[in-house]
C-alpha cells in the first residue's frame, strides 16, 4: 500500500510539472479539418486554434496544440468545419431594411424609381442604426467577420458595428444631391473627416470615404475624396463599371471608360475598393493593377439586376485582389449570405466561360477569405488563419443531409454548406455566436422592430 500510494504521489506531481509547463491562452478551439488558408493552403485534420487577446497564438494538429497549451475555455467541435471568418467586400447594410422592396428591373430604374425616394422618405440615423443591426445579426449567423460597407450616416453604423463586435471598413457615403444625413458633397466629405478622426486606430473600425459612383458624384468631389482618404491614409470605396449603361454614358461624355476617367482624375491613386468591376477593358485591367485597387464581386446583384458577368478568372490571373460581395439587400441582392456567394461566382464562371474548369472550388474559397483580405488590403491582419494574425474565425457544421459525405473541405464549403450550417463565430478573439445563438445583438427585439419599419415604409410609398 505504501508502495502504491508513492505512485500517486508521483504521479499526481508530473502532471501538476506537466500543467505548469503549458502557456496559457485564453481560448482553444478545436475541429475535424482545420482550414487555414495561410500560404501552404494546409488544411489540418483534427486540429486546433488557441487564441489570445485578440490574436491567434498557435494553428496545429489538436495534439500538438494540447501539448503545449492550455486554455481557460475550450470550443471543441469534432464534426465541424474550422476557417477564417468571411470578408464581405461590398455591402449597403442597413438597407437590410428595404429587403424586397423593388425586384426585377434594371438598375437605373430600381435607383430613380423606388430606391432614392425610399430612402429620402425613410432613412434616418434610427433606420440605419436598426437596418444595420438586422444585416449584421445576418452576416454573423451566416459567418461573415468582416464587412466592407457604403451608406449614410456612417458613424452610427460604426457604432453598431462595434457593438455587435464584427468587423467593418465603413465608407461614408459622398453623392451628388440631397442625402438624407448631409446636403451636400462638401458637408459629407467635412463629416468623413470626423469620422476618420473618431475611429482613426480602432481594433474593429477602419473607417473610409465613399463617393457613390463616377456618373452621381461631381469630379471636384471625386477629387476631394481621393485627397482626403490619402491624407488620413484611409481607403476610399466606389461602385465601378458595374453596368453598360454606365460604361455606355462615360464613353459618350467623356471619350473614356470609368475606370479610365477615375484614373484621370487621380481618384485611383491610393487605397481604393471598387465594387463590381463588371465591364472592364483590358486596359481598364491594367490601371486597376498598377493602382493595386482592391475588387468586390457580386454574382447573386450582377445577375439579378442582368448587369453583366465580371471576368475573373482574367482578373484574377492578372494579379488583381477580387473578393467576393452581397451587395445591399433591396432588390439587387436579397441577402448577405456569404456561403451563397462564392458558390454563385464559381458556377457563373463556369457557365459563361463554357469551362467547367473555371474558378474551382478552392479558389472560390479563397475569395470570400484571403482573396478578400487582399482586396481590402488587410491581408496582414484577416483572411486565414496564421500565428500573430486576427482571431476571426467560424466553425461549419458537418450534421446535416447535405453534409455528408465528405471528400473534400474545399467542395463542401463551396457547393454544398450553406449559411445555415454556421456554428459558432469568433472577431478579434471574442465569442459573438456560440450554437447559432447570437451573443452580442437583441435578436428578437431587431425582429420586432423591423416588422415596425415595414409597416411604416410600406405606408410611406403607399404599398398595399
Amino acid at each position: 500500500m505504501r508502495h502504491f500510494s508513492k505512485v500517486l504521489l508521483f504521479l499526481f506531481a508530473a502532471a501538476i510539472a506537466s500543467a505548469q509547463t503549458l502557456a496559457r491562452v485564453d481560448s482553444i478551439w478545436s475541429a475535424r479539418w482545420v482550414v487555414t488558408m495561410d500560404a501552404q493552403r494546409r488544411v489540418i485534420e483534427n486540429g486546433a486554434v488557441a487564441v489570445s487577446g485578440d490574436h491567434i497564438v498557435e494553428v496545429g494538429a489538436r495534439a500538438d496544440i494540447d501539448r503545449h497549451y492550455s486554455a481557460s475555455q475550450r470550443l471543441d467541435r469534432p464534426n465541424a468545419i474550422l476557417t477564417p471568418g468571411l470578408i464581405n467586400t461590398h455591402t449597403h447594410a442597413a438597407m437590410a431594411l428595404f429587403r424586397g422592396i423593388a425586384d426585377d428591373m434594371n438598375l437605373r430604374e430600381w435607383l430613380n424609381k423606388f430606391i432614392f425616394p425610399a430612402e429620402a422618405k425613410n432613412v434616418d440615423r434610427e433606420f440605419v442604426r436598426w437596418g444595420t443591426r438586422l444585416a449584421l445579426l445576418e452576416m454573423a449567423l451566416s459567418g461573415t467577420t468582416t464587412y466592407t460597407d457604403m451608406y449614410y450616416f456612417e458613424d452610427t453604423v460604426a457604432e453598431v458595428t462595434k457593438q455587435a463586435g464584427l468587423r467593418g471598413v465603413l465608407g461614408q457615403t459622398v453623392i451628388g444631391f440631397p442625402a438624407p444625413d448631409f446636403k451636400t458633397p462638401p458637408a459629407s466629405l467635412a463629416a468623413t473627416e470626423r469620422f476618420f478622426k473618431q475611429y482613426a486606430s480602432d481594433p474593429l473600425i477602419v473607417p473610409a470615404v465613399a463617393p457613390h459612383a463616377i456618373y452621381t458624384v461631381p469630379d471636384d468631389a471625386l477629387k476631394a475624396a481621393r485627397a482626403l482618404a490619402n491624407r488620413y491614409r484611409k481607403p476610399l470605396v466606389i461602385h465601378l463599371a458595374e453596368t453598360k449603361a454606365e460604361n455606355d454614358e462615360a464613353l459618350a461624355k467623356r471619350k473614356m471608360t470609368p475606370t479610365a476617367a477615375l484614373e484621370s482624375l487621380g481618384v485611383l491613386t491610393g487605397w481604393t475598393v471598387a465594387a463590381h468591376g463588371v465591364w472592364l477593358t483590358n486596359a481598364d485591367l491594367a490601371i486597376l493593377k498598377r493602382r493595386d485597387t482592391g475588387l468586390a464581386h457580386n454574382p447573386s446583384s450582377n445577375m439579378k439586376l442582368a448587369s453583366g458577368v465580371a471576368p475573373v478568372v482574367k482578373i484574377l490571373g492578372l494579379g488583381i485582389a477580387m473578393g467576393l460581395g452581397t451587395d445591399g439587400v433591396a432588390g439587387s441582392n436579397n441577402d448577405h449570405n456569404m456561403m451563397e456567394e462564392m458558390d454563385l461566382a464559381a458556377k457563373l464562371q463556369k457557365v459563361t466561360t463554357g469551362d467547367p474548369r473555371a474558378l474551382p472550388a478552392t479558389q472560390a474559397f479563397e475569395m470570400a477569405t484571403i482573396i478578400g483580405a487582399r482586396a481590402l488590403h488587410m491581408d496582414k491582419l484577416i483572411g486565414s488563419l496564421e500565428k500573430g494574425k486576427r482571431a476571426d474565425m467560424i466553425t461549419v457544421s458537418l450534421a446535416e443531409a447535405h453534409a455528408v459525405p465528405l471528400y473534400n473541405v474545399y467542395s463542401q464549403l463551396v457547393y454544398a454548406l450553406k449559411g445555415s450550417d454556421v456554428r459558432d463565430v469568433m472577431v478579434n478573439g471574442r465569442l459573438i455566436v456560440r450554437d447559432r445563438r447570437m451573443l452580442t445583438l437583441d435578436a428578437p427585439a431587431i425582429m420586432r422592430k423591423a416588422a415596425e419599419y415595414q409597416e411604416r415604409i410600406k405606408k410611406s410609398l403607399a404599398m398595399k
